[in-house]
């Protein structure tokens, strides 16, 4: 599992670092090196570009892991030079922004856009496979999720414009509910496609999300 990203335009990073001109850049060594958005090289990218747009680079660093407790002492190895930064730009996914700004009193602003959780199935191509919305209906629907695999996140499907077993949203892809269809009847299950399901229960994890494991 990865959380998937993509750079924000040059324009809103510049935006967000108006008032900063010293800026500290923090890569993550995990997701965003997989995806190029935020490795040492993306890093190294983004120094020269924001160079070139006059300000300073009081330093930066590639954390193994941003989201993790290693973002404390990596900062805490690296305080001179924040210290003398006006900002962090990080460049990791936005629970790592999160992460960075809990041990730094210097603003940390995020430099990507995290899109989905997503699994890598084919050498660099990632699919979103779960939206974590806490109400789960894969008993019904053969293992296969429709709230990310169908484009329309239909519960009842299949919809009118599905066309030989393709989604009339993207013809390229396979229709959700025919790939459903498909494995209720190889499973012997089909009976479970005329279950109507009840509309999505979006109030099923209040946000923010929390649990206590006993």
């Amino acid at each position: 599992m990865i959380s998937v990203t993509e750079q924000k335009p040059l324009e809103e990073i510049l935006q967000s670092l108006d008032k900063c001109q010293a800026v500290y850049l923090v890569g993550c060594g995990t997701c965003t090196t997989m995806l190029h958005t935020g490795g040492k090289a993306e890093v190294l990218e983004m120094k020269d570009k924001l160079e070139a747009a006059g300000k300073k680079i009081a330093g930066w660093m590639v954390i193994p892991t941003a989201c993790d407790e290693v973002s404390k002492y990596a900062l805490q190895e690296n305080d001179q030079e924040i210290e003398a930064a006006d900002c962090l730009l990080v460049m990791s996914c936005a629970y790592g922004v999160q992460n960075v700004s809990q041990w730094t009193d210097k603003p940390a602003l995020p430099a990507v856009n995290t899109l989905f959780i997503g699994a890598e199935y084919t050498p660099g191509e990632f699919s979103e496979v779960c939206r974590q919305c806490g109400d789960c209906v894969l008993a019904w629907t053969g293992g296969i999720c429709p709230v990310t695999a169908c484009a329309k996140g239909l519960l009842n499907g299949p919809c009118g414009g599905t066309n030989e077993g393709k989604c009339e949203v993207d013809p390229e892809k396979d229709c959700a509910w025919t790939l459903i269809y498909n494995r209720l009847e190889k499973q012997g299950r089909l009976d479970l496609f005329e279950k109507e399901q009840a509309p999505k229960n979006y109030q099923a994890v209040v946000r923010p999300g929390k649990i206590t494991v006993k």
